[in-house]
């Protein structure tokens, strides 16, 4: 089995989130079968707004120096690369989005990453409650046709941080990290 680079985003900003564990499972998963994996929240990071001036498709690079541009080399160079958020307003987190938005340098480049997983939480529990989100992600992942999103994982009924201890979603999540060669 090769050993693949794995790059999971918690893009949370809660301390203790239920996305956020959702992620950590996933990334639990993926190291015990043997992965590189780089688990990045979001929550200590200084990531500005797209300007829209289009510059980083000539130079290669985003103008705005933060620490958006050393995720989006992270994620560039990863095999697979996860994406956890919390819904809000049946849509990605803003953090997600902006990030998204970003890595927009990546477009022109090359790219290592092939398979794309999407984790999500919110207070709603109703299944169609995510499906926004996972259309803006695939909405991205459209403009890498060598990518695809190869799995998500749902939790509802979670607001409060914590509320996900002992669901089985969290369970998911690790065989999900786990299976995904």
């Amino acid at each position: 089995m090769e050993k693949k680079k794995v790059v999971v985003l918690s893009t949370s900003l809660r301390k203790n989130s239920n996305s956020e564990k959702l992620a950590e499972e996933f990334a639990a998963g993926a190291k015990i079968t043997g992965n590189d994996v780089e688990f990045i929240s979001l929550r200590e990071k200084n990531i500005g707004f797209c300007v829209g001036c289009l510059a980083c498709q000539s130079t290669g690079s985003c103008v705005i120096k933060d620490d958006a541009i050393e995720i989006t080399e992270k994620v560039l160079n990863a095999d697979v690369v996860v994406f956890a958020t919390p819904i809000y307003y049946y849509e990605m987190s803003g953090q997600m989005k902006t990030l998204i938005d970003r890595m927009n340098s990546m477009y022109a480049k090359d790219y290592k990453f092939r398979d794309i997983y999407f984790l999500t939480s919110a207070a709603e529990d109703e299944e169609h409650v995510p499906k926004r989100a996972i259309a803006g992600l695939q909405s991205w992942i459209d403009c890498y046709k060598k990518a695809e999103l190869k799995g998500t994982i749902f939790c509802g009924g979670v607001n409060e941080p914590g509320d996900i201890e002992g669901n089985d979603k969290l369970k998911a999540a690790y065989e999900m990290g786990a299976a995904f060669l």
